[in-house]
């Protein structure tokens, strides 16, 4: 698949829809992200966090869609068109892997949609790309994500003890992996 075929493809779930970031969704993000329940859970966003920063982050996501490296989605409920999150998939080809990253709306937690999100990506990373592993962190005072990847299928691989640093404080890190293989059996692919 082409660069180009990459920066326009749509990926649906039962309940949502994973499309192209828009820089008409700078207001809802901005409105989400400036939640410091929302922002603290991730690495780079600022807070408090402007639609400037919004727009900034959706120019970079549009161009990178065209570079095959990183493929960044805006996550839309199916039912009302309603943007409630994002997720990427970062691709690292010399070693044939990728890496996720995804937040939601504090409103929309505890809903499984940042389970059902991430089941797509999986399946759209191995299915398009030579991936042999994928991979996703959380800080450690972010349980709930971690149980999002594991309801993913994603195995827990450690801790990483002050791996980032995050508004100026050392975070440990909690590392998940899922392999080609365990994606097959599991989704009888």
């Amino acid at each position: 698949m082409s660069n180009s075929e990459l920066a326009n493809i749509v990926l649906q779930s039962e309940r949502l829809i994973l499309r192209p970031p828009r820089l008409d969704d700078a207001p809802l993000i901005s409105a989400y992200m400036n939640n410091l329940n929302v922002t603290r859970t991730l690495l780079r966003p600022p807070y408090p966090y402007h639609e400037s920063d919004a727009r900034a982050y959706l120019l970079a996501a549009i161009e990178a869609r065209s570079t095959g490296y990183w493929f960044p989605c805006t996550i839309e409920r199916k039912q009302d068109g309603l943007l409630i999150g994002s997720m990427g998939l970062s691709l690292t080809p010399e070693f044939k892997r990728g890496e996720l990253g995804y937040w939601l709306g504090e409103q929309f937690w505890n809903r499984g949609y940042a389970t059902e999100a991430l089941l797509k990506m999986i399946d759209f990373g191995f299915e398009q790309f030579d991936l042999i592993r994928i991979q996703a962190n959380h800080f450690t005072d972010n349980p709930a994500s971690g149980r999002v990847m594991q309801k993913a299928g994603m195995t827990y691989e450690g801790v990483l003890r002050h791996y980032f640093m995050r508004f100026d404080q050392p975070k440990d890190a909690a590392f998940y992996g899922i392999l080609r293989e365990e994606w097959q059996r599991q989704s009888n692919h």
